[in-house]
């Protein structure tokens, strides 16, 4: 965690041109930066100056993290930006998923470009306190495929924090790429200095996902970033019951759908029941879930998101859940998390000192 200024011509594991077995160590042989980095002068990396006076204009650093791909971290940071934004914060929020970015996408930004000032790079703006920065607005082709190694990686997040002009901002948003490999260690060092309010950590339900997450849970541990708090996210499927397309099953085997006749026989017979909520459980939550986890390892537990094919749509349209009147389930329980992180971190005075 020394150096992240590594030559993208570098071999795999190079430990760094600032570190003390630059040139020297086995994972040099063969490289041709050898020779430069085993005589090069040694000392403070000066782009981490720079970072510094970019960041010194954003109040408080979040990250979004998560041991374990597919558990809807990009969604949340998406709602997060949006929410924060609908309550008149300044808001940034920087893609660092190198080889993933759907931020673009969630943020209805597909399509877009960066542009460049004197000041730096200018974020892609959602609305005139929502900016976003990402891969996703660099790549020719959407589909194009970024097969790059961790210094090459490393770099680009660097030049993210050093050359991008936020602006005045209360939160940048920073959502990571699951795991916990260059790109989490590159973004904790280049941030350290000038401090990381903490992290929000993703997670389903089933150990599958909790035995990954334990490990992002131990990272922020060993970097001295602080869990703000654990979602457990897609906890149960659940949705208005008029939503759901009802089928049975014949005697053949084949479904027939039957969901008119269903809608029918309630209005008719329970027209009460046609305001309820259907939920189900679809992962295993019998080992105790996210809440669980959270206790076991002395973390805060934020809330549970449900699966909701309404917040789903919204991440494929690139909206805000919270402006549609669709997202019954989801949107409530999203904001309880929000204003829990706002009281909780004290954000709040944000507003009141109207600042």
């Amino acid at each position: 965690m020394e150096n992240a200024d590594i030559p993208e011509n570098a071999n795999e594991h190079c430990p760094g041109p600032q570190s003390e077995s630059a040139g020297k160590s086995d994972a040099c042989e063969g490289c041709p930066n050898q020779q430069i980095c085993a005589t090069a002068p040694k000392g403070p990396d000066p782009d981490l100056v720079a970072i510094a006076e970019r960041m010194a204009t954003v109040k408080h650093k979040i990250l979004v993290l998560s041991g374990k791909g597919g558990v809807g971290k990009s969604t949340f940071s998406a709602q997060l930006a949006f929410a924060l934004a609908a309550r008149d914060f300044q808001v940034g929020l920087l893609d660092v998923d190198i080889c993933g970015p759907s931020i673009p996408k969630m943020l209805g930004l597909e399509g877009q470009e960066i542009h460049q000032s004197n000041l730096g790079w200018s974020p892609v703006y959602v609305e005139s306190n929502l900016g976003v920065m990402s891969i996703g607005f660099m790549l020719p082709n959407p589909d194009e495929a970024v097969i790059w190694r961790g210094p090459r990686k490393n770099a680009l997040i660097k030049q993210f924090l050093k050359d991008v002009y936020w602006g005045e901002l209360d939160f940048l948003i920073v959502d990571a790429p699951p795991g916990t490999s260059d790109e989490h260690i590159s973004i904790v060092q280049f941030l350290d200095a000038t401090g990381v309010d903490g992290a929000i950590i993703v997670t389903t339900p089933q150990q599958v996902s909790l035995i990954d997450v334990r490990k992002e849970v131990n990272f922020c541990k060993k970097v001295g970033v602080k869990v703000l708090g654990v979602v457990e996210n897609m906890s149960g499927l659940c949705q208005p019951i008029t939503d759901f397309k009802f089928m049975k099953l014949t005697d053949n085997g084949e479904q027939k759908d039957v969901t008119q006749w269903v809608w029918e026989y309630m209005r008719e017979k329970a027209p009460e029941m046609l305001n309820l909520l259907a939920c189900t459980e679809v992962f295993d939550s019998s080992g105790g879930g996210a809440v669980k986890m959270s206790n076991d390892m002395g973390v805060p537990f934020l809330g549970n998101v449900p699966l909701d094919p309404q917040l789903c749509k919204a991440a494929e349209e690139g909206s805000s859940c919270f402006a549609k009147k669709d997202c019954v389930v989801s949107a409530p329980a999203l904001n309880k998390i929000i204003e829990q992180l706002i009281e909780t971190n004290g954000w709040s005075m944000l507003v009141s000192n109207g600042v």
